[in-house]
């Protein structure tokens, strides 16, 4: 019963409150490494290398398997081939369902295999990034942010809602694109 409540929270987006104050924008992004899955393979990230190749846009989300975050990936999977044409890696951090994460990075109807989603325990990496909640305590908000190949945020976006998210990241890095190589 507990869960299903939830579940009904975080589609409503009751639930996924926006952060304190998320990082902003050319404020430095810190440093991170993080385990998780690609289509269900265990991979690992490390923002530094990432960056190497070009801009990335990092999106936290509360939990796995919940209304809201399920909508989120769904929307990032679908323009998963878009931010490659740009030039931008895309990856999901979580601190919720932890145990359900290898299955939600190949299911169809969400990740679909296009982008790695990673394990963020302890929310170590959220609060680097000030993306975590006040109203569940252990897990992350829903913020995404597009961090430049320079380190710096050049988005930080921060909505309860899930559908403006891939539009905001896009924007970000189209807007970084043309500024870093004109």
């Amino acid at each position: 019963m507990k869960r299903s409540v939830l579940a009904a929270l975080f589609a409503a987006g009751a639930l996924a409150t926006p952060a304190l104050a998320a990082l902003s924008v050319n404020d430095g992004a810190p440093d991170f490494t993080l385990q998780g899955y690609m289509a269900g393979k265990p991979t690992s990230f490390n923002l530094n290398q990432a960056l190497k190749s070009g801009p990335v846009v990092v999106y936290f989300f509360p939990a796995v398997h919940t209304g809201g975050c399920n909508l989120e990936a769904h929307l990032f999977a679908e323009a998963a081939d878009d931010f490659k044409k740009e030039g931008a890696t895309v990856i999901g951090i979580t601190a919720g369902n932890l145990d359900q994460l290898q299955v939600f990075s190949t299911e169809t109807q969400y990740c679909s295999g296009k982008f790695p989603v990673f394990a963020d325990t302890g929310l170590k990496v959220a609060k680097q990034y000030k993306a975590t909640t006040m109203l569940l305590p252990g897990m992350s908000d829903r913020t995404s942010y597009v961090i430049g190949a320079d380190h710096k945020i050049v988005v930080a976006y921060s909505a309860a809602n899930p559908t403006k998210h891939v539009a905001m990241t896009m924007d970000g890095v189209k807007k970084w694109k043309s500024e870093h190589h004109s």
